[in-house]
């Protein structure tokens, strides 16, 4: 899944003022969500919706996820899937069918019961071909699909799709390969169930940016309800009494704060206005890794940092452009200089040993190859070759990070890139609308296999963005999903693999560590490979610390 790094004037000022003279404050937000079990959160950019089925990023699912509950979910460990909605589950030997058998005691907000029917109509509803759905492809899983989706079927054959109710608790799933990694895709947020009669009272199914999702309007089935949502300031989210382990989530409440600022956010928490920060400053990683308090703890993270080419767009159409761009970027360097967190050099897409999977193919650092390739397009030199914008999501480390790229371009390469930032709202639709040249971007794993990487480069996914089609890399990822065995599964993707080395739609640049700051009062918070932590298991406790070593100095 996609990932993003406004926050108002008066969060800002508050952090400023807490910092300045603690004694203006009572008791920090901190403290007193301590007592009252409400727990504070950066969230680094505003949601594009609460829509399950448009999500747009892992910090609008992570919202998505404390309000909805699908068939299964993560478990807060280790990500594997553990019983939702779905109480136990079971395959037929050809592994083609699947039945979930669903709790009696699912209820959504409003009262009513959550049926096998819902979820039947929202797996229709996300393949509508007018809601645009990024992960529409994740759901290719199911038998027809993929031509209900792509109008090969009729839209009015919807009973053609590989989801049927035999009745209100029980859900049967007929697929078109088997795929024994379905459980764990499913605790995806594009499979959460929504509500038929508040989608279709405020609009049509397969549009886009109804009211439905709003405080007093949505209805929702997880443990936590919409209270409040004041667009770039806060979304206040508070327990739900109808949901079926109500008795069992400790939190009253949780608020996502969309600070897109690093230094903002990490002030905050040092301010005691949040338990829990989306990023750390780069010039604040250093000084944290010899903090002693434990609110620093790095942790791998399913999760790659590349920039994308827009093939539609000259001088990108020409894979012998994109080769030498990136071959140009000093990956190592760059790890070590510029992020310095512990992030890994990237040579491919998807991240090494993911599920037992590691690529063997490479995009090494070789400028004088790049300047080799750059000449063969017809700019030697640099010579002639037009200027291009990197674009990126308003974040410092970003901007570091575009900088030094822009830089070594220039040295290498004598190509002159500038730089443009956008508010994540506005980057999004920017990229879904392929108005950009080369942009930043992040893929954080939906689930703990290969496939949640590979697959977003296709033709017809909406998470490829970059006008790239290669119907050898299509024939392959369809091979991989009917591949009888994961050996021959990954053989698929290592051919993957070396075709986006060769074509390079994108550059790989680094894997992520998972850098931020969780407040010692934070319990039932694990680190995971996909930084996901389900708010039904987190509870608070006493605060030991919240300011960390002295050596960090209070902003001037």
């Amino acid at each position: 899944m996609k990932h993003l790094i406004s926050i108002s004037l008066a969060l800002a000022t508050l952090a400023t003022l807490a910092l300045a003279s603690p004694t203006l404050l009572a008791a920090t937000a901190v403290e007193d969500g301590n007592r009252t079990q409400t727990i504070h959160i950066g969230n680094l950019g505003e949601p594009n919706d609460l829509d399950p089925h448009i999500a747009d990023s892992t910090q609008t699912s992570a919202i998505i996820q404390a309000l909805f509950e699908g068939l299964v979910t993560y478990d807060p460990e280790t990500c594997e899937p553990r019983p939702g909605v779905a109480e136990k589950w079971e395959a037929s030997p050809d592994g083609l069918t699947w039945t979930f058998h669903l709790r009696a005691n699912a209820r959504w907000s409003n009262g009513d019961p959550v049926t096998a029917r819902d979820f039947v109509y929202s797996f229709r509803r996300i393949l509508m071909p007018g809601l645009a759905a990024e992960y529409a492809s994740m759901f290719y899983v199911l038998k027809n699909a993929e031509p209900l989706y792509t109008g090969k079927l009729a839209p009015d054959a919807p009973d053609q799709l590989g989801a049927r109710a035999a009745d209100d608790h029980t859900l049967i799933l007929t697929l078109e390969h088997p795929a024994p990694y379905l459980p764990a895709m499913l605790c995806h947020t594009a499979w959460l169930p929504v509500h038929r009669a508040t989608i279709e009272k405020f609009g049509k199914p397969d549009q886009r940016g109804t009211p439905w999702t709003r405080p007093g309007n949505m209805v929702s089935n997880g443990p936590f309800t919409l209270a409040e949502w004041k667009p770039n300031q806060l979304i206040r989210v508070e327990k739900n009494e109808t949901y079926w382990d109500a008795p069992n989530v400790r939190l009253r409440a949780a608020i996502f704060y969309p600070v897109e600022n690093e230094d903002t956010e990490e002030r905050m928490f040092r301010a005691g206005q949040l338990h829990v920060t989306a990023t750390l400053p780069i010039s604040k990683i250093a000084v944290y890794k010899k903090d002693t308090t434990g609110v620093f703890d790095p942790a791998p993270y399913l999760s790659t940092y590349f920039y994308r080419f827009n093939t539609a767009k000259k001088p990108f159409d020409d894979a012998r452009v994109r080769r030498a761009l990136a071959m140009a970027i000093d990956r190592e360097r760059l790890v070590k200089y510029v992020t310095r967190g512990g992030q890994l050099p990237a040579g491919h897409l998807c991240p090494p040993d993911t599920a037992g999977f590691t690529a063997t193919a490479n995009l090494p650092s070789d400028p004088a190859a790049a300047r080799q390739l750059l000449a063969d397009a017809g700019y030697p030199g640099g010579k002639n070759f037009p200027r291009v914008e990197i674009l990126y999501n308003t974040n410092e480390s970003h901007r570091q990070i575009a900088e030094a790229i822009q830089q070594m371009w220039r040295r290498e390469l004598g190509i002159d890139a500038g730089l443009c930032n956008q508010e994540f709202k506005v980057f999004n639709d920017t990229l879904r609308n392929g108005d950009y040249q080369i942009a930043r971007f992040g893929w954080v794993g939906d689930y703990i296999d290969p496939s949640t990487f590979m697959d977003i480069m296709t033709s017809d996914s909406g998470n490829n963005q970059t006008g790239w089609k290669n119907a050898e890399y299509d024939r392959l990822i369809a091979e991989a999903r009917r591949a009888p065995d994961p050996r021959r599964r990954y053989e698929c993707y290592q051919r993957c693999e070396q075709i986006l080395v060769d074509e390079c739609p994108i550059a790989p640049i680094y894997f992520y560590v998972r850098d931020n700051l969780v407040a010692t009062s934070v319990q039932g918070w694990h680190g995971n490979l996909l930084d996901v932590h389900p708010l039904k298991y987190v509870w608070l406790g006493s605060l030991r610390s919240q300011i960390p070593n002295p050596e960090i100095p209070n902003p001037k």
